[in-house]
């Protein structure tokens, strides 16, 4: 039987090239986002369902859990999330630190609770966690987003203690610097700022890199769980300590 996935903050960056990686791997995929038009667009493109939704809206996801039981997803990874500013704590805006919260941290629980009683139903699965180097460590600047992923993190870790002994996966993929078209873009606000967060770096990672990690995780046998991969490109050795031309 064919795997079935369901992938958040599928329209751009790392959700729609992992949307893409599985199709081509024979998987089912079922696509989320809030923008309808960017998945139809994908769906077009890859032969993926879609189902769009706003994750930060509990209605949205009960009607999209109920698709994703209909869909029979065997599988579900939380990429949908994102960074608001670069501020230092002192003057951090907290509808800024909200936002970041509502998107990486409650959106992530909403879905995972809705879908877990399916995965049980099925007899197991797994669930994917996309967090970053933000949930392992800090740096000047971003306390808000480090923050919400510090707590996306505990999600993972702390399920995994309250599973073990059923046959669910709890896994979690770390990305350090990935450029794709959005994420600094909604940060920062301007594309030359964007620009500038990848300005001398030889080879940041891509959306693809990501998407080969994800669907490695999940294409080894089900007995093995990778509990926490750390990726980052080459130039980059931490949060602060980057090689630049």
């Amino acid at each position: 039987m064919a795997k079935r996935v369901l992938i958040t903050g599928a329209s751009t960056g790392i959700g729609a090239a992992t949307v893409r990686r599985a199709r081509r791997a024979g998987w089912e995929v079922l696509a989320t986002a809030r923008r309808e038009d960017r998945l139809r667009a994908l769906a077009d493109e890859t032969g993926c369902n879609w189902f769009a939704a706003d994750l930060t809206d509990a209605a949205d996801v009960a009607a999209l859990a109920e698709r994703a039981r209909e869909f029979e997803v065997d599988s579900l990874v939380n990429n949908a999330g994102g960074a608001r500013g670069a501020d230092r704590v002192e003057s951090g805006r907290v509808e800024d630190w909200q936002a970041m919260y509502d998107m990486n941290v409650l959106a992530t629980l909403r879905i995972t609770q809705a879908l877990l009683p399916h995965l049980r139903e099925r007899g197991g699965g797994s669930l994917v966690f996309l967090t970053s180097t933000a949930a392992h460590d800090t740096y000047p600047g971003g306390a808000g987003y480090t923050a919400a992923k510090h707590a996306e993190r505990m999600l993972p870790n702390t399920l995994r203690l309250e599973l073990v002994g059923e046959p669910i996966r709890i896994i979690e993929i770390a990305p350090g610097m990935v450029r794709t078209e959005e994420f600094s873009l909604n940060r920062l606000g301007s594309a030359e700022a964007a620009e500038k967060v990848y300005e001398g770096v030889a080879e940041p990672l891509v959306g693809d890199d990501v998407a080969e990690a994800i669907m490695w995780a999940l294409e080894l046998p089900a007995h093995v769980n990778i509990d926490s991969l750390v990726m980052r490109p080459v130039a980059q050795a931490s949060n602060t300590l980057v090689a630049r031309d």
